[in-house]
Order: C-alpha cells, then structure tokens, then sequence
C-alpha cells in the first residue's frame, strides 16, 4: 500500500539516517516502526487471543484442586 505522509525535517532525516545504518529502504523502516508502534499500543489483542484459546479449552479444575492439597499438607496452620 502506498501512502504519502508528512514528516518534520528532523524526523525525516533520522529516519533516513538510520534506514542507511541498518541497510533497509525508508519503506521497510517505516513500515517496521509503525508495525511495532501498533504492537506497542496493543495489549489488548494478547489478552484477546488468549480469551479466545481459553474459552476453547474445556478447564480441568482437578489439577488446580489436586495442587491446593499438597500446598496445604505443606503449609503450617
């Protein structure tokens, strides 16, 4: 996808800088800082994939109830 966008002089030439330094065309750069800076502002979607695979899976409350007992055979009341 081509876009135009518009850039202070500065930031431009940073980027221009550092896409040499790195030896990646401004396109990929660019599309690698906007990429992280999406996967920065989206916690939200982990949590969402795991909701999703947790409500897939059946839950198994005997492993949980099994390992509360050993805690408390260990633990001094």
């Amino acid at each position: 996808m081509k876009t135009a966008i518009s850039l202070p002089d500065e930031i431009f030439a940073e980027g221009e800088h550092l896409a040499k330094r790195l030896k990646v065309s401004r396109s990929e750069l660019y599309a690698k800082a906007i990429a992280e800076f999406v996967s920065r502002h989206a916690p939200e979607a982990v949590t969402d994939a795991l909701d999703a695979v947790c409500e897939q899976v059946e839950p198994d409350a005997s492993f949980a109830r099994r390992a509360a007992k050993k805690t408390l055979r260990r633990s001094e009341w």
